[in-house]
């Protein structure tokens, strides 16, 4: 086998088990904690807003043109921004857990059948684990300097998801779940 038929296959059976293990991270959620209206009034994509920013080029160009650079300097920032961002990412995936866990109650237990939005739910938890893969590759590649990380598809179906539930939760509800 060629070197790149051995690099195609390696890094398709890669995605594949990434795939795996974030379907099956979102399928299986640990705890959930109550969703109030009060929680729901202050979820957020403003939360969020620095995610964007951790892990700008611009930062890095900065650090470069001062006296005293060396890559190692460069090396630390980028792995103490990884490491925050991950923890942005992490509250991200816990509150689209929460949100979702209070989607599918609602669906359990309202009266009437609501096959559209059991359908919606179902694709944006799909498109979730998608996005927050391709987030994760990005975050490994830029680590080691090669790419940026653009998490804007993946805050985009959070606050979908967001919308969608606090425009089924009324406001007198003292609690979701």
């Amino acid at each position: 086998m060629t070197l790149p038929i051995t690099v195609a296959i390696a890094t398709i059976l890669i995605l594949i088990v990434g795939v795996m293990l974030l379907v099956s991270r979102l399928g299986s959620e640990k705890r959930v904690l109550p969703v109030t209206t009060e929680w729901l009034s202050e979820l957020s994509t403003d939360r969020y807003r620095p995610m964007q920013r951790l892990l700008e080029e611009v930062d890095f160009q900065f650090l470069r043109s001062q006296k005293g650079f060396t890559p190692e300097v460069a090396n630390r920032l980028r792995r103490q921004r990884v490491q925050v961002f991950r923890g942005y990412l992490h509250l991200l995936e816990a509150d689209f857990n929460r949100v979702s866990a209070a989607l599918r109650l609602i669906l359990a237990q309202s009266e009437c059948d609501r096959p559209e939005l059991a359908s919606l739910l179902f694709q944006r938890r799909m498109r979730f684990a998608f996005a927050l893969l391709g987030v994760h590759c990005r975050l490994l590649l830029f680590r080691w300097g090669l790419s940026g990380v653009d998490v804007s598809s993946v805050l985009q179906l959070f606050d979908g998801m967001r919308r969608e539930l606090r425009s089924l939760v009324p406001d007198s509800s003292p609690a979701v779940a």
